[in-house]
């Protein structure tokens, strides 16, 4: 047969339907593997972010709590003198509450960035690969 074209069998150079299967399910439980890696990288980032926030929101706690300190320095000062210098305490308190404000605004943005604690990321990535397995199955 020298010079005709040669058709293999379609058991040689053909894969069988078991095999197509297995393949699609070696490559969909490797992607499965890779989008879960994907959603624990994105699920600590965000816990990071929600520690950050936490954090912040209580220093503002703790500089509240200094501020209402500086609110009771201020009354004994009233009491203890007669002029302004219970008026400067009130100020310093009054600053060390803008303090407090100033820290729990950034700590809820912190906390918004981290919520909804679902992996935004993972999810989009895996309905675009789901998207293109039904395109390829549909070829």
């Amino acid at each position: 047969m020298t010079g005709t074209t040669h058709t293999r069998p379609a058991h040689d150079g053909q894969h069988s339907v078991g095999a197509l299967v297995g393949q699609a399910t070696e490559q969909f439980s490797r992607l499965a593997r890779q989008e879960a890696a994907l959603a624990k990288e994105e699920l600590t980032e965000k816990g990071r972010r929600a520690g950050r926030g936490g954090g912040l929101l209580g220093a503002a706690g703790a500089v509240a709590y200094a501020g209402l300190l500086g609110l009771a320095a201020a009354g004994a000062a009233a009491l203890a003198l007669v002029l302004p210098v219970w008026a400067a305490a009130l100020v310093v308190a009054a600053v060390l509450f803008a303090v407090a404000g100033l820290l729990a605004v950034v700590g809820r943005g912190q906390l918004r960035r981290a919520t909804p604690p679902a992996p935004r990321a993972a999810i989009g990535s895996l309905r675009a690969d789901v998207e293109e397995i039904r395109e390829r199955a549909h070829r």
